[in-house]
């Protein structure tokens, strides 16, 4: 409760209490069952791109999204993701203030892990936005080591011989919708 109380002092401005009564509802009146019944259905999807970067970054990664959206290319974002600990209208940077406020073996922290991994196992590619931090390069060594094709757009902050992991880091939306429309004409 602690975590919940630090939550509710730095976030009065929202509607905590919301927030700590769908927290409350969600760990104790979703059984186990439910539970695994959401984390199957999400395991049980397949999607030609997991797109991953930093939360702080949304714009960005909400642009990138709808490149893929508009050109029907099925793809996995975690910004995307019901977030059961904050409030959709916040800004990106309280959202992430409170999930970084949650305490790491929490179910909710679990649960995403979860659904990114298994969302990011049955990609077909893997696209970082950049700026990315270290979850998304985290995420990026992990599609690589699936053996998936991985692609980075934006600049990257330092030359780092271990980008070599991307197929193409892409400078801008449109050299990405370019590729794209070569690679996916439908």
């Amino acid at each position: 409760m602690i975590v919940i109380e630090e939550v509710f002092y730095q976030f009065k401005e929202y509607n905590i209490e919301y927030i700590v009564f769908q927290l409350y509802n969600i760990n104790n009146n979703t059984n186990k069952r439910e539970k695994e019944t959401i984390m199957k259905n999400e395991t049980n999807k397949k999607y030609e791109f997991f797109i991953a970067g930093r939360a702080r970054n949304k714009d960005m990664i909400m642009e990138i999204c709808e490149v893929f959206d508009n050109m029907n290319i099925s793809n996995y974002c975690f910004l995307r993701n019901k977030t059961e600990y904050a409030d959709n209208n916040m800004s990106a940077d309280d959202k992430q203030n409170i999930f970084e406020s949650l305490d790491f073996n929490s179910d909710i922290v679990k649960n995403i892990f979860k659904t990114d991994m298994a969302a990011e196992k049955t990609s077909d590619n893997f696209l970082l936005v950049l700026p990315a931090g270290k979850a998304g390069h985290i995420e990026a060594g992990v599609a690589y080591g699936l053996g998936k094709k991985c692609y980075a757009i934006g600049e990257f902050e330092a030359t780092d011989s271990l980008y070599h992991i991307f197929d193409k880091i892409f400078s801008s939306k449109e050299e990405l919708k370019e590729f794209l429309e070569d690679e996916y004409k439908k």
